[in-house]
């Protein structure tokens, strides 16, 4: 016996009814509840178990094929590696923001448009010019005596530097000079860094001078310098760039070092910039 199912049942109302046999349609039903059904081997065209080329995944031997797809792609590669270099790219050009920063725009020529001419005072009430130190490679870092913790930070670290250097490469160390130039003439006099110094490294210079000597030098090497957490009777503290600048035996400026920058960076540039030979 057999039974017409109007379209107007159909799931597929896009389909022509047609006639189904009630055992066929017993069987359908049947195959759909039960979920734990082997699969057909009489299919064609179906599907195959990784590596086997049979249906029901087996050898043809009567196992199985456990041989799993692994979960790296090529085109997972792929995407590590774009990711990978794009880290690296974002990091380099990202440090070579901050040191733009610090050491002002680059001008045609190559060099950086920072530095220059400039005049001040030793301890002992000596002038001193950019000119002094021809002949000699210069660390020169701008700070002032009552700073608390930064510019201690940083002048012992070059300490370490000079330490370094006269260790493991005593002809090099011969040639370098750290200076130190005070950002806050009005308190730091030379009776002051005198008693600052003592506490660093005895191959440091201080440096100092009139208000506006200090801030025609600090605008050439563009030198951040601002008045900060000013009290009622007076005291202060003062923001400025943390940055020493590393010039050659002709004053040139050769490379800078940031507050990030350890000990070791620094002498492996230092000796890097000393011993570079254009010719080679």
């Amino acid at each position: 016996m057999i039974r017409f199912i109007p379209s107007s049942l159909s799931i597929y109302p896009t389909v022509s009814p047609r006639f189904i046999p009630r055992k066929s349609l017993n069987n359908c039903i049947k195959s759909r509840n039960n979920t734990t059904s082997s699969p057909s081997l009489n299919v064609k065209n179906a599907k195959t178990r990784a590596g086997t080329g049979h249906v029901d995944g087996s050898d043809g031997k009567g196992s199985m094929s456990m041989i799993p797809r692994g979960p790296v792609s090529w085109a997972g590669l792929g995407l590590v590696a774009v990711a990978a270099a794009s880290a690296v790219s974002y990091y380099q050009i990202e440090r070579e923001r901050r040191l733009e920063q610090a050491m002002g725009k680059i001008v045609s020529t190559g060099k950086p448009a920072i530095g220059g001419e400039w005049s001040l005072v030793d301890l002992d009430g000596n002038l001193v010019t950019n000119k002094t130190f021809v002949g000699k490679w210069t660390l020169l870092y701008f700070g002032f005596a009552r700073c608390p913790d930064i510019c201690p930070s940083e002048m012992v670290k070059i300490g370490k530097v000079m330490d370094t250097l006269k260790e493991e490469h005593p002809e090099i160390a011969k040639h370098v000079k750290p200076l130190f130039v005070s950002v806050d003439p009005a308190r730091d006099s030379l009776k002051a860094l005198k008693e600052y110094g003592k506490d660093f490294h005895p191959s440091y210079i201080f440096l100092t001078g009139s208000p506006e000597q200090v801030q025609q030098m600090a605008k050439k090497y563009r030198v951040y310098v601002s008045k900060a957490d000013e009290t009622e009777d007076g005291d202060y503290l003062i923001d400025h760039s943390i940055v020493v600048y590393f010039h050659d035996d002709t004053g040139d400026m050769a490379d800078c070092f940031t507050q990030s920058m350890r000990p070791v960076d620094i002498v492996e540039k230092v000796v890097e910039r000393m011993t570079f030979d254009p010719q080679a």
